[in-house]
């Protein structure tokens, strides 16, 4: 493959990366205007934990949330993150995503603590963030690796916080399960081929 079909190739795959997760993000604030306008009835798709009838609510969890500044504090970390992992591909973007929200969703619903109810992006984001900062290193690539310390340069600090037990109203349990699902991700669905790595 020439040199300008390459450039031409990951063009193409920031392009469709940038419509999914935009188109991801507004769906979102979609489902959050849907979920006030109707009296916030979708806050119900959140995880209550241990209740063998919200079982079906892990992958759902994923996409509701609880205000429009919950999705706000949401939304940029999900798009940056989002984009910067669904340039590797968006089948394997994909899996990586459903690897993250299965696990952290059923993760929630076995620890979570009772009577609570947890739902949104979060648990998501901190799995990304774990896959960008670890796949670089998995895999040997320089260009992963340095993607991988920006990241963990600008949220850092962000995911630390959310990781303390002591923040009212925040699962922490689900963070830490999502951080924990995106680096088994890194491993699980690294590039093995000599012609993959050359991807971001």
């Amino acid at each position: 493959m020439s040199s300008r079909e390459q450039e031409w190739s990951r063009g193409d795959r920031a392009k469709a990366a940038a419509k999914l997760m935009v188109g991801w993000v507004a769906l979102l604030w979609l489902l959050e205007v849907v979920d006030v306008a109707s009296g916030h009835a979708l806050d119900g798709l959140g995880i209550t934990p241990r209740t063998p009838s919200e079982l079906v609510d892990v992958v759902p969890a994923a996409f509701v949330h609880f205000g429009f500044a919950h999705v706000a504090a949401n939304s940029v970390p999900l798009l940056v993150m989002g984009f910067l992992a669904a340039l590797g591909g968006l089948r394997r973007f994909a899996a990586v995503c459903a690897l993250i929200v299965v696990a952290d969703g059923l993760g929630v619903w076995l620890v979570a603590p009772a009577h609570t109810n947890t739902a949104g992006a979060s648990g998501l984001i901190f799995g990304l963030f774990g896959y960008l900062v670890v796949s670089g290193f998995v895999e040997r690539r320089p260009l992963g690796v340095l993607v991988g310390l920006l990241v963990a340069a600008v949220w850092g600090t962000s995911i630390l916080v959310g990781l303390a037990p002591t923040q009212s109203g925040v699962s922490w349990q689900g963070h830490l399960l999502g951080l924990a699902a995106g680096v088994t991700a890194a491993f699980v669905f690294r590039h093995r081929t000599g012609r993959d790595v050359v991807q971001l």
